[in-house]
């Protein structure tokens, strides 16, 4: 093929749900489309809580790439690591291959950022993988099972208490489930310990949890989550996270069992661009979410500093990220048409949700806001609706029915104790 009938291609680092609704945005388009991720699957992040609370199995929220786009002959799924871009050459430098581009689109996403101190990572594992989720299920449960092999009372509460670092909606989402696995669905499970005695601990360090919300939903969340029986502390920074213990504010807290939700941070982005980013390591973007001076080069989702009202920018969520992915489809589709594209991106938002626990939610669209079962059961449906053009909506909504009836936790297997027996944890 001659540089002149060379289909104009367009390469997208990430299928999350930026990069998944721009290449589906340019479906009709005379493009070539190449998405490149490190993994094999798109991962619908909303509910990785829920696979390692044993809600759901992983196959439940992650779909092959390769699947999704089967019969979008225009895209072509690699399966790599980027390690670089040539802004210069026009390429993306993979660990097993190079891949040139007229136009590329950044989407990779986010990781855990433990603020300087990533030695706490082994001890207290985020969620933003399923490896990650299966990870954190093993911690809780056999914890649970360590209690009931404990020989001292001081040994037992050790093992029955969870802390969970930050209190954003994953945070708070993670210490309702605890609790509710905990207080309700094992209650009857074990003969030596009383898992209704497990301590749930939220540590937050700013004033109040869940602060993108307003302070009324807020300090319902925190009266549902008291109700729960987690132990809300607010205003205590962590200040050392062991395999036996966490220190916040000054207090030691003996635990066998930490989560971090506190904070992330993006990597690679900057470095492959040469550009400046803010503390996380967002790249600032300009109205048409294209980086200064790389008018060929845009990033979207966790990865991109966007300007959207009163000094805030847009949210790292996933109705942003797939508004930022359709409009960068519409420019692209415009500019290959030969067309004009002067329309700035606008972000609308969508409102925030976070549930907590079992039939108890907070919503938050702006003038509606909404608590308590209902809000609950908008949240499923919310969830479910971002599944629909997905897999399987119906299976995971009869599946999420049928835990909500009869207290069952279907997916409440402990795996990888080899392993931890040759470490001596179990």
């Amino acid at each position: 093929m001659t540089e002149e009938t060379r289909r104009p291609k367009v390469v997208i680092i990430g299928a999350g749900f930026g990069g998944l609704s721009l290449a589906k945005s340019l479906k009709n388009a005379p493009v070539d489309i190449e998405i490149i991720d490190k993994r094999n699957y798109h991962l619908f992040q909303p509910l990785l809580y829920q696979v390692a609370m044993a809600d759901l199995s992983p196959a439940d929220i992650a779909w092959p790439i390769r699947s999704i786009f089967s019969k979008q002959k225009n895209v072509t799924v690699t399966l790599s690591k980027v390690q670089d871009v040539d802004t210069e050459r026009r390429s993306v430098i993979c660990d097993n291959c190079e891949v040139v581009y007229d136009h590329l689109v950044i989407a990779s996403g986010s990781n855990h950022s433990y603020f300087g101190k990533d030695q706490w990572s082994e001890n207290a594992p985020g969620l933003k993988q399923i490896v990650d989720a299966t990870d954190v299920r093993r911690k809780i449960l056999v914890a649970f099972e360590r209690a009931e092999l404990a020989k001292t009372p001081e040994e037992m509460a050790r093992e029955l208490t969870f802390v969970v670092v930050g209190a954003g909606p994953t945070g708070v989402e993670l210490a309702g489930a605890i609790a509710e696995l905990a207080h309700v669905t094992m209650c009857e499970d074990f003969r030596r310990i009383e898992s209704k005695s497990a301590r749930v601990i939220l540590i937050e360090a700013g004033p109040r949890i869940l602060a993108a919300f307003p302070e009324d939903l807020s300090a319902k969340a925190e009266a549902d989550l008291t109700k729960l029986g987690v132990e809300v502390r607010t205003g205590a920074m962590v200040e050392d996270i062991t395999d036996s213990y966490v220190v916040a504010s000054g207090e030691t807290i003996p635990t066998a069992t930490a989560i971090w939700a506190a904070g992330v941070k993006i990597e690679g982005v900057g470095e492959w661009l040469g550009a400046e980013t803010d503390r996380a390591g967002r790249v600032p973007v300009g109205d048409d979410l294209t980086v200064a001076g790389h008018p060929d080069i845009s990033v979207i989702g966790d990865a991109a500093q966007v300007k959207w009202t009163d000094g805030k920018f847009v949210p790292g969520i996933a109705p942003a990220a797939k508004q930022e992915g359709k409009y960068v489809g519409k420019r692209i589709a415009a500019l290959v048409a030969g067309k004009a594209f002067a329309e700035p991106f606008r972000y609308k938002h969508l409102g925030n949700l976070a549930t907590i626990g079992r039939n108890s939610a907070v919503i938050d669209f702006g003038k509606f806001k909404l608590s308590g079962g209902l809000a609950w059961w908008m949240w499923g449906i919310v969830h479910i609706y971002f599944l629909i053009g997905v897999k399987r909506p119906l299976f995971v909504a009869i599946n999420w029915f049928f835990s909500y009836v009869f207290h069952t936790k279907g997916a409440r297997l402990i795996t990888g104790l080899e392993q931890l027996r040759r470490q001596g944890k179990i």
